[in-house]
């Protein structure tokens, strides 16, 4: 049996999470006067992201719920400690979105390439993130329709690399693993995990990051105009 469906990472994947973070960020660390706090703007980034990743990481552990994880975030970043209300904490982070276009995110090269995928693919999607949290985005960016499901790590409690995330999707698509590609920016998290869980790992490395050590057989692209003649690779007979 070859591939039948490629299912999709959502951050940094299909959705500039990155390059949209740094720009709300920065522009909100402005406008109420933070960044005289940091010797540089970059200082003030690595702050931000640090705390993120920190929190997320929580998050993602079961030991804190999706809106506690951003409050989390501001109270660090700021250094505000518990004194900080979550009323204020929320409006905080309010204004970080405000700042932050969800609908103007999407990688170019998106569109194009589920247009070449379709119908010859079926479409799926998994986060380590919030349902409701992605859903929203996915539909702000145009394309939620695109994809017959969303499995997120909130709803399966396995986040990735754990291989439960990954046959939770497969399953809400009543694929076998083999069956199906998974696509994301991720060579640990996404590729390898994948390929570990049975289905055919992908790392989209849009950054061309040659300092990253890559397991051998490792699948890997610099952008999704290859995935369809990768994806035609996996799906051919084998003699």
């Amino acid at each position: 049996m070859g591939i039948s469906a490629v299912v999709w990472d959502i951050d940094d994947t299909l959705f500039d999470y990155a390059g949209t973070d740094r720009t709300a960020a920065l522009r909100l660390f402005e406008a109420e006067g933070l960044l005289e706090r940091f010797p540089t703007p970059e200082d003030a980034l690595r702050r931000w992201r640090r705390t993120t990743k920190e929190h997320f990481a929580h998050f993602l552990a079961g030991r804190i719920d999706f809106p506690g994880q951003r409050r989390a975030r501001v109270r660090a970043f700021l250094g505000t400690g518990a004194e900080m209300s979550d009323a204020a904490a929320d409006a905080w982070f309010g204004r970080y979105l405000a700042l932050r276009q969800d609908a103007d995110g999407l990688f170019p090269d998106v569109l194009p390439a589920l247009a070449a995928l379709t119908p010859r693919y079926r479409h799926g999607l998994l986060s380590n993130s919030d349902a409701s949290h992605q859903d929203r985005r996915l539909r702000a960016l145009g394309i939620r329709d695109r994809f017959e499901v969303l499995v997120c790590s909130d709803q399966v409690g396995h986040a990735k690399p754990a291989p439960e995330a990954f046959r939770a999707v497969c399953a809400a698509m009543n694929l076998p693993p083999h069956a199906v590609a998974y696509v994301g920016d991720r060579p640990d998290t996404d590729a390898a995990a994948a390929d570990a869980a049975g289905l055919h790992g992908v790392w989209l490395d849009r950054l061309g990051d040659r300092t990253v050590a890559v397991p051998p057989g490792l699948r890997r692209i610099s952008g999704l105009g290859a995935l369809p003649a990768l994806l035609a690779t996996l799906a051919a007979p084998t003699s």
